[in-house]
């Protein structure tokens, strides 16, 4: 049993190992195929996107968004001249994009890196060595996504926290609302008892004055 349990657990250990290996791979930019360095994360995108952008802030690069609706590189974060010991001596420019894997595969990303160096793309011209080292600094941010990931679910439990209080709240509103309304009812109904008392007796008197024959 033991066995077993050993087996299972270094099974996925290498699961997770095997799918944290960053690859070269293609992606469009700027009207062309471009050569990057990839990595497929078990993460949502969002997660992979946020520990990318944290990990270069910390280096002391903010990132500039493509945008624009018929921008055809709508969502890539470029970190223009950027030097990043991990990866290479030189200072170079860094277009990242991090895509869902597929449809189904909502909560699995894939984060490419394009690197330039001027207008070429430096993977052309990189070292063996270098180009390593960038698929090492992609591979490293594991627990980077994964802390990311978990802040993110976090902030969504929290969310989800706020509007159970929200409602809540709201519910106790409505009672005390509607305990006001049933005390005013209720006086409303005494009060019109009394009346109804009141204008009986005053028929009574009215009836009282009739002449018999």
């Amino acid at each position: 049993m033991k066995k077993i349990f050993l087996f299972f657990v270094s099974t996925i250990t290498m699961t997770i190992a095997l799918w944290s290996q960053a690859y070269e791979d293609n992606i469009q930019y700027d009207k062309k195929k471009q050569q990057a360095i990839a990595i497929d994360y078990s993460y949502p995108p969002e997660a992979a996107q946020n520990a990318i952008i944290q990990k270069m802030e910390r280096l002391g690069y903010k990132a500039k968004e493509e945008k624009g609706i018929l921008n055809r590189d709508k969502g890539f974060l470029i970190f223009k001249n950027a030097y990043v010991t991990d990866i290479s001596v030189d200072k170079l420019d860094f277009f990242i994009k991090v895509e869902r894997k597929s449809r189904k595969e909502k909560d699995e990303s894939t984060l490419y890196m394009i690197m330039k160096k001027g207008d070429e793309n430096a993977l052309l011209t990189m070292a063996p060595e270098d180009i390593n080292k960038a698929k090492s600094f992609l591979n490293n941010m594991l627990p980077e996504v994964e802390a990311a990931d978990l802040e993110i679910r976090i902030k969504d439990q929290e969310e989800t926290v706020s509007r159970a209080e929200k409602k809540l709240k709201d519910l106790k509103n409505d009672q005390t609302s509607l305990e006001k309304k049933l005390q005013e009812n209720k006086a409303s109904q005494e009060a019109t008892q009394r009346d109804i008392e009141a204008q009986k007796q005053a028929l009574g008197v009215l009836m009282g004055k009739r002449k018999t024959n």
